[in-house]
């Protein structure tokens, strides 16, 4: 018996009517009037709406359609889920796999077809939302009357499509402005948001919230029994129907759509298809039936599954995303294996160190925060108790808990016995040999040693240890709260083992991890600089800084190079820019000019060091920033610069491909071990271009376009556009870097 049928509300008397085992069953359930259940059982445990779903749902609504026409239909319909959650939308395998943009359009139309039916049964309908209810599976929600969800941390509702390059395409472009107003539709829709709780409630979204399972049946049960007037029938169906909020013919409508418009621009900068492509159909559609609405919205949905755009985002965000946060591929434990980590030594109180030791009491580990300096330790350890004060979704005691598990010391010896050191001290790798030889032996016997390091090779930074083999990399991003990657770096000696416990480590912390090997730099911290190095160069050349930032959220970057260059500090940039020179013998005489004229100042002008010092490539006040600095410009020019300004697509090239051309060599090189890691690591720690798929998918768009751009750079700009000899290969061959896409 399912979770569903021993539910309150008299499931666990059911009868059983129909079933069909790829989608789920009908039941009959005791008492008057007669009310029938549709429990949704997808196989593997999950609902997705794909052909299966199609078919299943079809039949459904033929076996109450036919019960009706007897006389012995129900007078309600509960729609729920035999597993965790009622439906987590379209099934993305068979989204990725269609090209014929015609067939889409059919197969959208015919969803919408059923979808039409089960909203005109002339019957209330009823969705119980325990867990999600995502894309396609809140779009079957929308079809219902009425919305009943489950509170708790797993409730989520919402339109997220936009995130994967595409549009809703089961109707809730349609449906949801008509329920809740065009400005909460659009927020939902056209930002791909996910709402929970109480904001799902307030939002529309959800008609009633209940605090568990069984109260949720309960309550939708009740409805169904004494259902108010009008419950069979949809808003939009009714006589007179008419739009929340204001009408689609008024000038208050149309000045929310060009408002809309404008903050959707002012996002993506035109670079990402599917918002723009929301609004249109938002506003086309609420001039016309539903039906007619349906259509419309079919048709932009199939234009958007079938574009390159489209598949690229699905293949990084949903298929190597999804693999990498199931550790696809990666180095195992053995079945029941322990991991052997309970007690984690952090080393460094620093943000980094600080967060780390946040995250991980969060996890449940037990912590020992390490400093040298009590004033920094003080810090590391406020920083950690405000952190669990944010914890909303926790009680007091359990905030307690968390801060409870973490304590500072100054002393070397409160780290004896601890499984897991994290070293996120100094880039120096004086400073690091220092560390690990001062605090090694203090490990558990097989304690692992993992440095936070972002460039620094491994192999260099284990040589005086007496256990290389359990010596890794475990490369956390800024702010670690929030940021969910982790680089882990496997270095020359580092075993197999060592990894595996590492990775259980990653994933008890909820981190997506990438495993690189060794070099200089690694993967993200190589692609990084190559962007922010290049945008230096740019202003360097007299670009103006506007054009560069610009142009970067044109390309589609997340952060612009300037204004992240200004997060990390320019000093650091110094110093990265000096060791990369050092480890690869590649330099950029006038970026490095420019860097040193800012971060050192002059006789007239302090040094401008970043945002953490007040003044960087932008200027600042309490913190904020007011704009690119006026004098920014100027100093290049003293400095020699003065070639003519390119355009804004130019710039936009070669921000993209300075990066990509780096990730290509990575891979030449050995470091990127899979491509579909690349593309993740860029997107979800760099936020490069997310609407590209990430840099080996950019080149894989048009492998002999991307060789020729990139010689063609090569010519007008240096060395550091040069494709490696693999890229040629590949583009001679056809061959693309992302195999695991190829179909």
């Amino acid at each position: 018996m399912t979770d569903a049928a021993q539910d309150m509300g008299g499931a666990g008397d059911r009868q059983e009517l129909w079933r069909d085992p790829g989608f789920g069953a009908l039941f009959a359930l005791p008492g008057a009037p007669l009310l029938w259940e549709l429990e949704l059982a997808g196989p593997g445990g999950v609902n997705r709406i794909g052909p299966a779903f199609f078919g299943g749902l079809t039949a459904a609504l033929d076996q109450i359609d036919a019960a009706a026409a007897a006389g012995a239909g129900p007078r309600g319909l509960l729609l729920s889920s035999a597993h965790r959650d009622l439906c987590v939308g379209a099934d993305l395998d068979f989204v990725a796999g269609l090209t014929d943009a015609a067939a889409v359009f059919a197969a959208a139309q015919a969803l919408n077809a059923q979808l039409r039916r089960l909203e005109t049964l002339g019957l209330p309908v009823v969705s119980l939302i325990d867990g999600a209810a995502l894309g396609g599976g809140y779009e079957l929600a929308l079809a219902t009357h009425r919305r009943v969800a489950v509170a708790g941390p797993k409730l989520q509702v919402g339109l997220p499509e936009v995130n994967l390059g595409v549009i809703p395409g089961g109707g809730g472009t349609q449906r949801l402005p008509r329920l809740i107003g065009l400005q909460g539709a659009l927020e939902v829709i056209a930002q791909g948001q996910v709402l929970r709780g109480d904001k799902a409630l307030s939002a529309g979204l959800i008609d009633a919230l209940e605090p568990d399972r069984a109260a949720a049946r309960a309550a939708a049960l009740a409805y169904l029994r004494a259902p108010p007037a009008g419950a069979a029938t949809q808003p939009w169906d009714r006589e007179r129907a008419r739009w929340p909020g204001p009408q689609p013919d008024s000038e208050l409508f149309r000045n929310l759509v060009v408002g809309a418009a404008a903050m959707i621009y002012g996002k993506t900068w035109g670079a990402y298809a599917a918002p723009a492509a929301a609004l249109a159909v938002v506003q086309e559609g609420a001039r016309l039936p539903l039906v007619r609405g349906l259509e419309v919205e079919a048709r932009a949905f199939a234009r958007l599954v079938v574009s390159a755009q489209a598949k690229a985002m699905i293949g990084t965000l949903w298929h190597a995303k999804s693999a990498a946060e199931k550790h696809a591929g990666l180095p195992r434990l053995a079945p029941g294996e322990a991991d052997g980590v309970q007690r984690i030594g952090v080393l460094g109180a620093g943000m980094m160190g600080a967060g780390l030791a946040f995250i991980a009491a969060k996890a449940g580990y037990d912590v020992i925060l390490k400093d040298i300096d009590q004033a920094a330790l003080d810090r590391g350890l406020a920083h950690v108790a405000a952190e669990a004060a944010a914890l909303r979704r926790l009680s007091a005691a359990e905030q307690a808990a968390v801060v409870a598990r973490v304590s500072g010391t100054l002393d070397d010896a409160a780290l004896d016995g601890v499984d897991l050191v994290i070293e996120a001290v100094a880039e120096r790798t004086r400073v690091k040999h220092a560390v690990l030889q001062a605090i090694e032996p203090r490990l558990a016997q097989n304690g692992l040693w993992a440095s936070n390091t972002s460039a620094l090779p491994i192999t260099e930074l284990a040589g005086p240890s007496v256990a290389p083999d359990r010596f890794l990399g475990l490369h956390f991003f800024s702010p670690v709260e929030k940021m969910p990657l982790v680089e882990v770096i496997r270095g020359a000696s580092t075993s197999e083992r060592s990894l595996a416990r590492a990775l259980s480590v990653c994933r008890r912390l909820g981190k997506t991890p990438i495993l690189v090997n060794d070099g200089y730099g690694f993967y993200t911290t190589r692609v990084f600089a190559a962007y922010i190095l290049e945008g230096l160069q740019l202003v360097a050349e007299g670009v103006d800084a506007r054009l560069i930032e610009q142009a970067a959220r044109a390309a589609g970057m997340v952060v612009p190079p300037l204004q992240v260059f200004d997060e990390v500090s320019l000093r650091l940039g110094r110093h990265v820019m000096e060791e990369a020179a050092r480890y690869t013998g590649r330099s950029l005489p006038a970026a490095e000019a420019l860097l040193v004229a800012l971060t050192d100042g002059g006789p007239d002008r302090a040094p401008r060091a970043g945002r953490a010092e007040g003044a960087g490539f932008y200027t600042y006040a309490d913190g904020r920033r007011q704009g690119i600095w006026p004098g920014l410009r100027l100093l290049a020019q003293t400095l020699g610069a003065g070639a003519p300004e390119p355009t804004l697509a130019a710039v936009s090239e070669r921000l993209l491909l300075a990066q990509a051309v780096e990730a290509a060599r990575a891979v030449d090189e050995g470091v990127v071990i899979r491509a579909q890691d690349a593309d993740v690591g860029a997107i979800l720690g760099l936020g490069f271009a997310p609407c590209t798929g990430g840099p080996l998918s950019l080149l894989d768009q048009d492998l002999a376009g991307a060789a020729a751009a990139l010689c063609r750079l090569e010519a007008a700009h240096g060395p550091r556009f040069a494709p490696p000899a693999g890229l040629l290969r590949r583009a001679a061959a056809g061959q693309p870097y992302r195999d695991d896409l190829r179909r």
